[in-house]
C-alpha cells in the first residue's frame, strides 16, 4: 500500500501549506524561495503550462512535498520541468521519492487517462544540493549536463546540473 498519494492544491490547503513551508523554512531555503503564503499565487497560475501537485501523507494527511509541472510544452517537444519541495517532519522518509513516482505516472499518462501527455521530463538542481540530484537519481533521470547561472534563486544566478527521463525510459513506459 502506498503511503502517499497525489493531488492537485485547493484553495482549502492554504493554512496547512503555509505550516508546512514556515516549519521547513530552513530546509528548503538554501535551495528555494521560501513562500509561506505563496500558495493563493501558484493556484491562480495553475494551466496548461503549469501544474502544481501536492504529495499527502496517506495515513496522517500530512503534506509531504509539492512538485511544479512548468514549463509545459506540447506539440513535437511534449516536455516540462519538475521543481519540487519536500516539507518536515517527512523529508527522508522516502515518502517524496514515492510522491514523484506518482507524478511522474501522471505526467507521462495519456491526456485521455488523466495524464498530461509528456514524453520528455527534465530536473535541475544546484550542484551543492546532494538529497535533490539523489531524488532524481533514484526515480532514473539521467545527468545530462551543467547549465550555469540558469535560474536567479535566494539573491543571485544559480548553476545547476541538468537531469532529464523520457517516458521510453519509465517503467510503465
Amino acid at each position: 500500500m502506498s503511503r502517499v498519494t497525489i493531488r492537485a492544491p485547493r484553495p482549502s490547503d492554504v493554512v496547512g501549506y503555509a505550516a508546512a513551508v514556515r516549519r521547513s523554512a530552513e530546509h528548503i531555503g538554501r535551495w528555494n524561495p521560501v513562500e509561506p503564503d505563496g500558495l493563493p499565487d501558484l493556484l491562480q497560475r495553475q494551466g496548461p503550462a503549469l501544474r502544481s501537485y501536492l504529495i499527502i501523507d496517506t495515513a496522517e494527511g500530512g503534506l509531504v512535498g509539492k512538485c511544479n509541472v512548468s514549463n509545459i510544452v506540447m506539440g513535437r517537444f511534449c516536455n516540462a520541468a519538475l521543481g519540487y519541495d519536500s516539507y518536515l517532519p517527512y523529508a527522508g522518509t522516502g515518502r517524496m521519492t514515492e510522491g514523484m513516482r506518482l507524478v511522474i505516472d501522471t505526467c507521462f499518462a495519456d491526456l485521455s487517462a488523466g495524464g498530461l501527455g509528456l514524453h520528455r521530463l527534465e530536473i535541475n538542481v544546484q550542484p551543492e544540493n546532494d538529497r535533490s540530484i539523489a531524488l532524481a537519481r533514484r526515480l532514473g533521470f539521467r545527468h545530462e549536463g551543467f547549465t550555469p547561472r540558469m535560474l536567479f534563486l535566494t539573491g543571485a544566478w544559480r548553476d545547476h546540473e541538468r537531469f532529464a527521463l523520457t517516458a521510453e525510459e519509465w517503467p510503465t513506459g
